[in-house]
């Protein structure tokens, strides 16, 4: 991959970083990782939510982090075809990065943090579509401190982001209409573990509340 057309960039980001203040860089440090716990958190919420509601809501919601996972095994591929090294290390006049510049063999094109990121933004949006107002600037964050902090190179995030959507809206077309006939055969079933995951659905939830007024 030809990392000359944005090592001026990389470069200004970079000497911009180390005139910020110190806490604004731990800030970013921490941001590059707390930003993907956010993410879990949101996976775990959003299919919480789903459970009430009809099938297909609930198999998007499930692989809201399924498909995040599958774009980030295709930029671990690109990574090992690519082999870009690390800017940290490549970039002629760059100055110490805020965070440790990842060993060699540890490539940066495409960012998996970028990708993951993007995958998460648009896989959570897709699932309950007002968390894109959140997940997208939070993904565009995300992939921009990685910059910042010295370890990418912005095509590196840029390409990352776009992969993650990509992927995401794939697997989550793809899959959505398998699972969730899988759902609907779960909620069927007599299991207790089956249920707790794939909810009873608004339908079974109104049947229930029927019942309860009946025997009032």
């Amino acid at each position: 991959m030809d990392s000359s057309a944005t090592s001026d960039l990389y470069l200004d980001i970079t000497d911009f970083a180390r005139t910020t203040p110190s806490w604004f860089q731990h800030l970013a440090e921490l941001w590059t990782e707390a930003g993907l716990l956010l993410f879990g958190v949101l996976f775990v919420a959003v299919w919480w939510v789903a459970r009430p509601s009809g099938t297909r809501v609930v198999a998007v919601a499930v692989l809201a982090p399924l498909a995040t996972a599958v774009a980030y095994v295709c930029s671990e591929v690109l990574k090992t075809f690519f082999t870009e090294e690390r800017p940290c290390r490549a970039v002629v006049g760059a100055g110490a990065s805020l965070v440790a510049c990842p060993p060699v063999g540890d490539w940066s094109f495409p960012s998996n943090h970028s990708t993951i990121a993007g995958g998460a933004a648009v896989a959570l949006a897709l699932a309950r579509p007002v968390l894109a107002y959140l997940t997208v600037p939070m993904a565009i964050l995300m992939a921009f401190s990685r910059v910042f902090v010295g370890v990418h190179y912005p095509h590196d995030v840029a390409v990352g982001l776009v992969l993650g959507g990509l992927m995401a809206t794939l697997v989550v077309l793809l899959a959505t209409g398998p699972l969730a006939t899988l759902v609907g055969t779960m909620r069927s079933s007599r299991s207790g573990i089956a249920l707790w995951l794939a909810g009873t659905g608004a339908r079974a939830g109104v049947e229930r509340g029927r019942h309860s007024a009946g025997r009032r």
